[in-house]
């Protein structure tokens, strides 16, 4: 018959859900530390428990060798004769056993310090069995009742085990009361913990899909199929199912009539918003979905390798696409498992007149490429800043009139050597040579025949550019008078054309 104390290490045992074995090797192991203490030696020491009697017997073990010049530790080692005496079994290489008294003389503090080893395997099993119990079950969904409440920390009753729920793992909608029976993941299991070993949640995307598994048969018998699910645990859920028979629709299966089945899920996570999404195969049609309730304008694959993608939305749902702090766009992009860049449609159109003006800006060919254009017409040009051909190509009449040196009639020459150029490019012709296009004549003037310029002004033209100057006190009647370095009178009428004349006739 087991004695009383076996019979108290049993029952604590089986309270604690570990081997006997266990406890009674923390019985062994205390009686060894309090005997050390008690004789201050560095012997191997060891007890063993009766298991009828009840009895603790120590022991210090020393192991036998044959001569004295072996003995390098005395506490540890004894000669083959010095062991016969105590028993005369023992052969070289065995054990010798030699009792030490412990009853009557492990006073208070050895029981105590007992009493503390013993506690401290207990818990160490105890963390090991729930460890060994639950490490297979992380992510499962088990039924809990609330404990008590250490700060932050809600402690649950799983049965065999406590457990913790952190307050990140917890929704900030929610508060508990004692004894209170609620749903939770089981999200991890510590071995090295000071507390309970098992990390429980409220917030993983696992509870949602265990609640939608529960209210929604199609889920349960496999014809819906959740294919994502992505959460912020407090504020908004996202969820993408997929139905495999045509006959089902996912989206409406989920709801319910009337939204029945989500809203039970709704109480049940305190009010919590749920978007429920049909799931697409393309990238493209599944952003679209999962950006709802804002209105997607286009969806554009930015690089397929490293999933990203660009939204472009109408100006008026851009906050809307965005969500509260970029939540929306947030859980679109966990439930795709793609990067999600939202611009709105002026973003768009600024982002490509950068991009337009950056390229066109990248190509600059200076004004000497443009035949017909003179020197002296390019240092006017250069002065007034316009030193590239696509600078000058995007000035407006106006514009250049507004240069200092250059009239209409030359607008008109700067006008036809551009396009000129820009013909040349587009057809692949070579341009002529610099001199023979400098000679072009102007188109002649109302009533006027081809080819009536004279000598004299062809030669002005090619001295000054034949740029032309307007001056501001002239009126707008007066007619443009070519400028040239001679002085006012010299040369006069044969350095004005016969368009001039005309127009100062006029």
């Amino acid at each position: 018959m087991a004695s009383e104390l076996y019979n108290t290490i049993d029952a604590l045992s089986k309270e604690k859900g570990i081997d006997p074995q266990i406890v009674v090797s923390a019985v062994e192991d205390a009686i060894v530390v309090a005997t050390r203490k008690y004789y201050k030696t560095q012997e191997n020491l060891r007890a063993e428990l009766d298991k009828e009697t009840g009895k603790i017997r120590a022991f210090a073990v020393k192991t036998v060798v044959e001569a004295p010049e072996q003995v390098e530790d005395p506490s540890l080692q004894v000669t083959l004769d010095d062991a016969r005496k105590l028993d005369p079994n023992v052969e070289i290489g065995g054990e010798l056993q030699i009792p030490k008294v412990t009853e009557g003389i492990l006073g208070r503090i050895a029981a105590q310090l007992a009493k503390q080893v013993i506690f401290q395997k207990v818990r160490e099993a105890e963390r090991d069995t729930v460890y060994n119990e639950y490490i297979g079950r992380v992510g499962e969904i088990v039924n809990a009742t609330v404990k008590r409440i250490e700060g932050p920390d809600v402690i649950f009753d799983l049965g065999k085990a406590e457990s913790r729920m952190p307050r990140k793992e917890q929704s900030r909608l929610e508060s508990f009361a004692m004894g209170e029976r609620v749903r939770v993941v089981i999200a991890r299991v510590e071995r090295a913990s000071k507390g309970p070993a098992v990390v429980v949640s409220r917030a993983a995307p696992e509870l949602v899909q265990h609640l939608f598994q529960t209210e929604v048969p199609e889920i349960y018998d496999g014809t819906v199929v959740i294919r994502a699910i992505a959460r912020e645990a407090g504020e908004r859920t996202k969820i993408a199912v997929m139905s495999k028979d045509k006959d089902v629709d996912a989206v409406g299966a989920c709801v319910g009539m009337k939204g029945m089945r989500v809203q039970s899920i709704i109480r049940e996570l305190r009010g919590e918003k749920i978007d429920i999404i049909e799931y697409h195969e393309d990238a493209v049609t599944f952003a679209e979905k999962a950006l709802q309730p804002a209105k997607v304008s286009r969806v554009t694959v930015v690089d397929s390798a490293d999933k990203h993608l660009e939204v472009v939305v109408d100006d008026s749902q851009l906050s809307l696409a965005i969500g509260k702090k970029g939540q929306n766009v947030r859980l679109a992009a966990k439930l795709l498992g793609w990067k999600i860049d939202i611009k709105s449609e002026e973003e768009k159109r600024q982002e490509v007149e950068l991009q337009m003006s950056a390229l066109v800006g990248s190509t600059s060919t200076p004004l000497d490429s443009v035949t017909g254009l003179g020197e002296g017409l390019i240092e006017k040009l250069s002065a007034a800043g316009v030193t590239t051909v696509e600078a000058l190509a995007d000035m407006t009449p106006e514009q250049l009139e507004a240069i200092e040196g250059i009239g209409p009639k030359t607008v008109e020459k700067i006008s036809l050597a551009v396009n000129n150029y820009f013909s040349s490019l587009e057809s692949g012709e070579v341009v002529a040579a610099a001199s023979e296009v400098e000679g072009v004549a102007e188109p002649p003037a109302e009533g006027e025949a081809p080819g009536e310029e004279t000598a004299a002004e062809l030669s002005a033209e090619a001295a000054t550019e034949d740029v032309d100057a307007v001056p501001e006190s002239e009126s707008a009647e007066t007619a443009a008078v070519d400028e040239t370095p001679a002085a006012a009178g010299e040369a006069a009428e044969g350095q004005v054309s016969s368009d001039d004349k005309q127009e100062h006739e006029k």
